[in-house]
C-alpha cells in the first residue's frame, strides 16, 4: 500500500503525456463546435447567406458593429480559429479569439445559455493558458527555433 501511495504522490511518469493528451483533446473538442457554427453562416466555398446577415440584423444584433461586419467577422473567426486549434498553430491566439466570441455571445446574444458557454470556456481556458501542448505545430516550431 505504501508503494502505491509513493507512486501516486511522486512525479507522474505519464504527466507530460497526460498533459499533451488533454490539451489535444481540448483542441479537438472545441474546434468542431465553432467550425460547424461557421459553416452554417456560409454557403459554397465562403459566401455569406442572406439568412446569416438577417440574423445579425435581428437576433444577433451587436452594439457598435454593423450586421454585415459582425457576420463576416464571426464567419471568418469561426473557420480560421477552429482550423488553427486543430493543428495547434497559434493556439493561444485562437483560444483567446474564440473565448472572446464566447463572451460576446453570452453577454449580448444568449445570456441564458451560460452552461453551454461555461463548458466552451472550460475547454478554451487551458489552451489560452498552456498553449497547444507537445502534440501541436506550436510545440514543433518552438523545438526547431533556436533560442
Amino acid at each position: 500500500m505504501s508503494r502505491m501511495i509513493r507512486i501516486l504522490t511522486t512525479n507522474d511518469p505519464f504527466g507530460r503525456r497526460t498533459d499533451a493528451l488533454l490539451l489535444l483533446l481540448g483542441r479537438l473538442s472545441i474546434a468542431p463546435i465553432f467550425f460547424l457554427s461557421g459553416r452554417t453562416k456560409v454557403e459554397g466555398w465562403f459566401t455569406l447567406t442572406e439568412g446569416t446577415v438577417d440574423l445579425f440584423r435581428t437576433e444577433y444584433a451587436l452594439p457598435l458593429l454593423p450586421p454585415l461586419v459582425a457576420a463576416w467577422a464571426a464567419a471568418i473567426a469561426e473557420h480560421l480559429f477552429s482550423a488553427m486549434l486543430v493543428v495547434g498553430l497559434g493556439t493561444r491566439i485562437a483560444a483567446a479569439g474564440l473565448l472572446g466570441m464566447t463572451a460576446i455571445i453570452e453577454i449580448f446574444v444568449y445570456p441564458d445559455a451560460w452552461p453551454t458557454h461555461l463548458s466552451w470556456a472550460g475547454l478554451l481556458m487551458p489552451l489560452l493558458l498552456r498553449g497547444g501542448g507537445r502534440w501541436s505545430l506550436d510545440a514543433h516550431i518552438s523545438r526547431r527555433t533556436p533560442a
